[in-house]
């Protein structure tokens, strides 16, 4: 049976993960839950309940720094930051309603847990880019501190980039230092519709070949009656955006006119995107793959599954898919179709009984997994930390 535990402070933490070392124990941490559905079911003895630490610590606008406790909720940072015309600039995003839960549940520490980056990975970078750095107990039950408060410093290793997408099975998270950015004042979207899968690729890569200074790339093919769609978002101020507006419509003249959306408009279309409104991501029996590979090709692993009924959309330029398939879908004819395109699939959402067999990871070269194990070990030598999210029996 699971039991929770709820610390106030790190003090707190480090006894909570003394304690499961002495007794055995294993210890899932959690913020708002909104990837507890993520990897192999039924896996921790204890679940860690971080929302006590939901502080904003420290904020300077002025240095474009925040520290935040690691339960603070993904909504109330960003209104923190909109008070100052600031952002979050890797446009991170909530998987609660991807699994059927309340929107405004994630927290900051399951986004930099989870490495979670939204459409504007593209031009500000990920998550792991912006973490300056963390505080926190390892899973030998130590206080540590990795990085500072400053975008250049000096400490040895670069462990916020480590504990950054390792799923809290390092560590458990207490405060995190953000680098953030000013919010751009235009957004203006290009639209181009009616292009083929592969025009649309070549569209994508052109465009961020160019000096337009794309911030966010996607592509949508055609679906029950709606036009494929090709968006480029433009970002910045008033003059360079309407110059780089001109720079797209000559360099995309031979795929047709183009259509702007402004502003809200603008914003709005990308939050559909985040929400993954195009796969009525609500319909919680279909599977859900992300899906990572090259700009250019991987959007055929997706038309293979079209044909049987899947929807999918792309961003990154292409280099991120979203796939929906029906189920009944094979998931290791997803993983082996992937695969073959030269990419890599995680399982995101998935009944319990798929999830018990399928892990939620592609699997790695023997040389990835052995260097992962090493640093595991490092971090958690009992293994107590959360040791059963990647497991599966996928061969």
């Amino acid at each position: 049976m699971t039991s929770t535990l709820k610390p106030t402070n790190i003090s707190d933490v480090r006894d909570a993960l003394a304690w499961a070392n002495d007794a055995g124990r294993t210890i899932e941490t959690r913020g708002g839950g909104t990837k507890a559905s993520m990897g192999r079911p039924g896996r921790a003895h204890t679940v860690l309940d971080m929302s006590a630490f939901a502080a904003v610590i420290d904020y300077d606008p002025r240095e474009l720094v925040l520290t935040v406790g690691a339960g603070a909720r993904l909504t109330d940072v960003e209104d923190v930051l909109a008070t100052e015309n600031q952002m979050l600039a890797f446009e991170p995003f909530d998987h609660g309603p991807i699994f059927g839960l309340p929107a405004g549940q994630a927290t900051v520490g399951g986004i930099v847990a989870a490495n979670v980056s939204g459409s504007r990975r593209l031009s500000a970078g990920s998550v792991r880019d912006h973490v300056l750095g963390f505080e926190g107990v390892s899973g030998r039950g130590e206080i540590f501190k990795g990085g500072g408060r400053v975008v250049k410093n000096v400490t040895g290793y670069d462990l916020p980039k480590l504990l950054t997408g390792s799923w809290g099975r390092l560590a458990a998270l207490t405060a995190i230092t953000f680098k953030v950015l000013p919010r751009p004042r235009v957004n203006t979207t290009v639209i181009l519709r009616n292009l083929s899968d592969e025009n649309a690729a070549t569209v994508m890569a052109q465009a961020m070949g160019s000096a337009a200074e794309v911030s966010g790339a996607a592509h949508t093919p055609a679906l029950a009656g709606r036009p494929a769609t090709t968006a480029l978002r433009l970002e910045g101020f008033e003059t360079s955006v309407t110059a780089r507006v001109e720079t797209l419509r000559s360099l995309q003249h031979p795929h047709g006119a183009i259509e702007l959306l402004e502003m809200e408009n603008s914003r709005a279309f990308w939050r559909r995107l985040r929400d993954l409104e195009p796969l009525d991501a609500g319909n919680h029996d279909w599977l859900l793959w992300q899906i990572n590979g090259r700009p250019t090709t991987a959007w055929k692993a997706a038309t293979a599954f079209a044909v049987k009924g899947a929807r999918w959309f792309s961003d990154w330029a292409g280099g991120l898919i979203w796939l929906a398939v029906p189920p009944g879908t094979d998931p290791m004819d997803v993983r082996h179709t992937v695969a073959r395109a030269g990419g890599h699939a995680t399982l995101i959402r998935a009944r319990e009984t798929v999830r018990a067999k399928v892990p939620l990871l592609h699997p790695q070269p023997f040389a990835v997994e052995a260097l992962a194990a090493r640093v595991k070990a490092a971090f958690d030598p009992n293994g107590i930390l959360d040791p059963d999210r990647f497991a599966g029996s996928e061969s």
